[in-house]
């Protein structure tokens, strides 16, 4: 005969003497069931969770519910419905003594400071935590505290320390590494080596014009077949099988070992993408109350905050709100949103990521099981809509090779990897040592990959996919294309401020990878229609002039080059169908010299955009697909065909 369960609960040793207590009186004012109760007991049984976040996961309670009971329980005063009061003026002098991570970790906030007295607003008032943070910085303190919600801890954390935020959100890299900071485009030292080069080429060109062209001519070919044939060979070195360098066993997981895990999700005039972000995180095998959604919210973004509000997420998402100021970027608003991050990881979503059900314990697995300097671990980026049209198709083909070749094979080599937009999961303690983002860099996450490399820390890459919408739309596709492209000749142009002191940073090897991803990534797009129209222009029009060129040779080269690079180009997409199975897009491959030349146009608007307005946003319209993602993922995560 089994016990009644008062007495189980009463006899209860997985929870706490409070949080048993809680549960009794829960149960007793009729707030929560037997039945939920049980449940509640199970889950703490596994997750070894709080019994406020089960609570508040499953949604049986609401945290003014939770924070009301509390209070009575522990004989303090239920405070949220007078923080706005006048008798709740805070000393902010006072107040700005802490470090605002540690009030969100511990979900506290002063109040006053009276001689030794200390009144303190907590969602927890018996937490050890608080009196230790308060008596490291009044050694002797008596301190009170006040029930309140998280809500009411975020909302008084940021209203006191929103200048500081934001003002170390934009200028923090800026301020403690300006080397590193893409705040200023040209240093004087590299328009000085700039303006020899041009100087020495005017000088060539009107002294030995025929010599000075044919080498020119020779050094943008051997250089533009060379980044190529680099981008092969790195993609060769990934090998049919070969594994990521982070090995990852999500599977081995105890529920009761996970840690809290935060997540941001930057979100800018997109309220048509929120069903899709609130479908896509509740698909996620972690436990919800071991989750911590930050959706960062543009203040100004009238449209999307009530879409957002409207959603009613589950309690662990938590609305941040990124003060209105310049340059305003996805990298500013991910350096604010840092501050209220209470997880021991942190990755970065899209609004409109799907990413596969068990990609934040892959990454918890690899980050125990990884390197000792490891900072970062990259999940592949893959599209749920690759059938769409002919764009859909090519952007599919693209990314497959760059995340199921290319990044596996810089891992395996050991070499700097730029990391992509989104699913980069971070040891959030090595993200903020490092500084964050660069909110002047436009493609801040391949700024941050070669940035933590320079500074010792290894970026791994783990097998996982998030499903995004690819671009459907030509002059979209161009505007998000235009803006990585500028973010990558920002990253050059940074890192190679002092390249010698790069090279003994990093070593030749790796100095070289850099020069040629890079660089060489831009260099091609660039190059890649005047070697076509100057092979077009002579074949055409066969000037006499060409044949002073390498005694006609020239053309025969540039053939060559062009042959070989678009070969290459051909062969990548063919090859990237395998790993997926996407066979049907095979054919497509064969198209992507026209696909190069879209990337051209954009690289040329980023050439343009890098001199005329560097830190300008290009944003992405989302929501544009006619693509039901839901519909086309299969249960686990896998892409259907």
């Amino acid at each position: 005969m089994s016990q009644p369960f008062d007495l189980q609960l009463e006899e209860a040793g997985e929870l706490s003497e409070e949080e048993r207590l809680m549960l009794i009186r829960l149960l007793a004012a009729s707030v929560i069931t037997e039945e939920q109760a049980k449940e509640v007991l199970a889950i703490h049984a596994r997750h070894r969770s709080s019994l406020l976040s089960i609570l508040l996961a499953l949604r049986y309670i609401n945290p003014r519910q939770y924070a009301e009971h509390l209070a009575e329980l522990t004989e303090t005063v239920y405070a949220s419905q007078a923080v706005d009061s006048e008798e709740f003026q805070c000393d902010e002098e006072f107040i700005r003594r802490f470090q605002p991570s540690e009030l969100v970790r511990f979900l506290f906030r002063p109040i006053q400071h009276v001689d030794d007295l200390v009144v303190t607003l907590a969602v927890d008032p018996r937490d050890p935590g608080i009196k230790a943070c308060i008596q490291r910085v009044v050694p002797t303190a008596d301190v009170v505290v006040l029930a309140v919600t998280e809500y009411d801890i975020t909302r008084l954390v940021d209203r006191v320390f929103r200048a500081t935020l934001i003002h170390d959100a934009i200028n923090g890299l800026r301020e403690e590494r300006p080397d590193l900071s893409a705040s200023q485009v040209f240093t004087p030292e590299q328009l000085i080596v700039l303006g020899t080069l041009l100087v020495g080429l005017a000088a060539g060109l009107t002294w030995a014009f025929w010599p000075t062209l044919r080498v020119l001519l020779l050094l943008v070919n051997l250089f533009y077949v060379a980044s190529i044939l680099y981008k092969l060979a790195i993609g060769v070195a990934a090998g049919g099988e070969a594994k990521p360098m982070v090995a990852a066993a999500p599977e081995s997981l105890d529920p009761a070992d996970l840690p809290v895990y935060s997540i941001l999700v930057p979100v800018y005039k997109e309220p048509e993408v929120v069903p899709t972000l609130l479908q896509a995180l509740a698909r996620l095998d972690y436990p919800p109350e071991k989750l911590d959604v930050l959706i960062l919210l543009e203040e100004g973004d009238k449209e999307t905050i009530a879409e957002a509000k409207a959603a009613h997420p589950p309690s662990f998402f938590r609305f941040i709100y990124v003060p209105a100021s310049k340059p305003q970027t996805k990298p500013k608003a991910c350096n604010y949103g840092l501050n209220f991050c209470r997880g021991e990881y942190v990755t970065i979503y899209d609004a409109e990521d799907i990413p596969e059900p068990d990609q934040l314990k892959a990454a918890v697995s690899a980050f125990r099981n990884g390197p000792k300097h490891l900072v970062c671990v990259q999940a592949a980026l893959n599209y749920f809509n690759h059938r769409e049209n002919y764009l859909t198709r090519m952007f599919t083909l693209e990314y497959s090779y760059w995340f199921d070749y290319m990044l596996p094979g810089l891992d395996a080599l050991r070499l700097p990897i730029p990391l992509g937009g989104t699913s980069n999961h971070f040891l959030l303690s090595r993200l903020r040592r490092l500084g964050g983002w660069d909110p002047f860099n436009v493609t801040e996450d391949a700024d941050l990959g070669i940035r933590a490399t320079c500074e010792g820390y290894t970026v791994g890459v783990i097998r996982s996919t998030t499903f995004e919408e690819a671009n459907r739309a030509g002059k979209n596709w161009i505007r998000q294309r235009s803006r990585w492209i500028k973010g990558y000749m920002q990253t050059w142009l940074v890192h190679n401020r002092t390249p010698l002191r790069l090279l003994k940073d990093i070593g030749l090897r790796r100095w070289l990878s850099y020069q040629f991803f890079i660089g060489g990534t831009c260099f091609t797009f660039l190059a890649n229609p005047i070697l076509w129209l100057f092979y077009i222009f002579s074949v055409v029009a066969h000037p006499a002039w060409t044949a002073r060129l390498m005694g006609g040779r020239a053309v025969l080269l540039t053939l060559f080059c062009l042959i070989v690079g678009n070969l290459v180009g051909i062969y990548q997409g063919l090859i990237a169908v395998f790993r997926r199975k996407l066979f049907h897009l095979a054919p497509f491959a064969l198209t992507s010299p026209l696909y190069w030349w879209m990337h051209s146009i954009a690289s040329y608007m980023a050439l343009w955009q890098l001199v005329t307005k560097p830190f300008y946003w290009e944003k992405t319209v989302h929501g544009l697909t006619s693509v039901d993602a839901h519909k086309v993922l299969k249960p686990g995560g896998v892409l259907g065909t």
